[in-house]
């Protein structure tokens, strides 16, 4: 168990709601879905209608300085099958670029194969105490795309197993280009601070509000407040 999931939810029972398509860009098909991922026919571009209000504020703040500019949204609501699939698909891939054969790996070996996948990944828990961010409709996995239709290099990709992934992976970057990743992410990340969002420790891209994780980061910044996990899993 990771600390944010000894959060209490209290759950609201907000709806799913669909994520406006004219208001932001949603890549179709999606990322997961177009390597095998199952939604059941459904889309993943849902979010509990309090988070999507508050992802509609910041794409607000983000046009004040940037009036063309938009969020693309890479991944929200993602049901425990789905995340259950890319954590087996993580597994695979790892396999497949390290050269490994499942019966060959040692309990060692497994063991820091699943450290690895668990860097970007939930573990796809039913527990209802304890469940993965984005299986809460409170999770989204986000980028920027500039006024030209662009998505902007952010110096590492969505979901890469690699320390580029950590946010501040370039605060200390000396070259020119280092720095201009560092000023993207930041601009992200500001950006939905200002919506009242928290950002994963580990991953630039990823986002929360109301969730576990996003009370567990706002009780590290605000160790003298009482902060709860309002959203839960919910099923479409």
């Amino acid at each position: 168990m990771k600390p944010y999931q000894k959060i209490p939810i209290v759950e609201c029972h907000e709806p799913l709601v669909a994520i406006p398509g004219d208001r932001f860009v949603l890549p179709e098909p999606s990322a997961y879905a177009k390597i095998g991922a199952d939604y059941g026919g459904k889309s993943p571009y849902y979010l509990r209608q309090g988070v999507l209000e508050a992802l509609i504020g910041a794409q607000n703040y983000l046009q004040q300085d940037y009036p063309r500019w938009r969020l693309l949204i890479f991944d929200a609501y993602r049901p425990v099958e789905v995340q259950q699939f890319m954590v087996d698909y993580t597994w695979n891939q790892i396999l497949k670029t390290q050269g490994l054969k499942r019966e060959s790996l040692s309990n060692a070996d497994i063991e820091e194969i699943y450290r690895q996948v668990y860097q970007i990944w939930a573990v796809p828990s039913l527990d209802p105490a304890t469940p993965p961010p984005h299986s809460t409709g409170a999770a989204v996995d986000i980028t920027l795309v500039n006024e030209k239709g662009e998505i902007l290099d952010m110096g590492g990709e969505i979901d890469e197993l690699s320390e580029r992934s950590y946010p501040n992976y370039y605060e200390n970057s000396q070259n020119e280009q280092g720095q201009i990743f560092h000023q993207r992410r930041e601009l992200l990340h500001q950006t939905l601070k200002k919506a009242g969002f928290q950002r994963h420790l580990g991953e630039w891209w990823h986002f929360s509000r109301g969730d576990q994780l996003w009370a567990w980061l706002s009780v590290q910044e605000n160790p003298h407040n009482h902060f709860r996990a309002d959203y839960g899993r919910i099923e479409v």
